[in-house]
């Protein structure tokens, strides 16, 4: 999932009901997410898992929730009947994090994205409502890119925590193996943004590689959009005018996310937001 400042804008344009009931969304994901991301015990992690898994079913039935996110979000759930499926699929694809591995295919790695991130949107989607369905692909291609996106952003940060999402298909070409990533990694990883440097040409070959996967999801979004659907969709429009903009950021790095987190400033975001807003109305 994103991180909450890149969505901050795209919820302001929302009529305060639906904005309230995206960030419950937002806060229940984000508490399934974090839950695994910040627990470094694969067997703690599994229990989480198992919890959380409760939680959805209770959603979904006259039990009461046993978490402060659940309690806020079930309401949302009963007003705008969100897909039990998508709240599966979110805690799904946060499991694959509870015992981290490799992935061998794109095809592995796409599963994971529509799990962590194009359920979200497919649960924001009901909110937003619309009259074709098609809005649903975009909502799919639109998690996939941004999470593609936040996966190339934060590679020195995932090393980090014993994570590795490019896959070994992606890497086999150019002849990379996970170690030439590690090895780009500074010692002491500093906490402003510094000269950039010239990285191996095989690690960036395989990033650019990435970075053209989501470009064509985000492609793939654009042409699914709706006309007469995206007035309602302009909150998920704004989403992938920022992220756009951070994947031309990191391509125009060169793709070094290694000595710092490229980041879209927020006085940027709410230009975009801004503009997107004015283009959708």
């Amino acid at each position: 999932m994103g991180r909450p400042t890149s969505f901050y804008y795209s919820f302001l344009v929302l009529p305060a009901p639906k904005r309230r009931a995206i960030l419950a969304i937002f806060d229940f994901c984000r508490a399934v997410d974090d839950s695994i991301d910040l627990e470094p015990d694969p067997r703690r992690a599994r229990a989480q898992i198992a919890r959380w898994r409760g939680e959805v079913s209770r959603l979904f039935s006259d039990e009461r929730p046993e978490t402060a996110q659940g309690e806020r979000i079930k309401p949302v759930v009963e007003m705008f009947r969100l897909p039990r499926e998508a709240f599966d699929a979110l805690v799904d694809g946060v499991a694959m994090d509870a015992d981290p591995h490799d992935f061998a295919t794109f095809a592995e790695l796409e599963t994971y994205c529509h799990g962590v991130a194009s359920a979200v949107g497919l649960i924001c989607a009901e909110v937003f409502g619309y009259d074709d369905r098609a809005m649903l692909a975009y909502a799919r291609d639109l998690g996939v890119a941004l999470q593609l996106t936040n996966i190339l952003r934060d590679v020195a940060v995932d090393l980090r925590r014993g994570r590795f999402y490019l896959p070994a298909e992606d890497l086999a070409p150019f002849g990379c193996r996970r170690a030439d990533f590690e090895a780009c990694l500074p010692d002491n990883p500093p906490r402003r943004a510094r000269s950039r440097r010239e990285l191996p040409e095989p690690v960036r070959a395989v990033l650019g590689r990435h970075a053209a996967r989501a470009r064509e999801y985000f492609a793939r979004a654009a042409a699914a959009l709706v006309p007469a659907d995206a007035r309602r969709f302009v909150a998920a429009e704004i989403m992938r005018a920022i992220y756009w903009d951070l994947l031309l950021r990191i391509e125009r790095a060169r793709f070094d996310v290694f000595d710092s987190v490229i980041r879209v400033p927020r006085p940027v975001q709410a230009a975009i937001a801004v503009r997107t807003w004015w283009r959708v109305r």
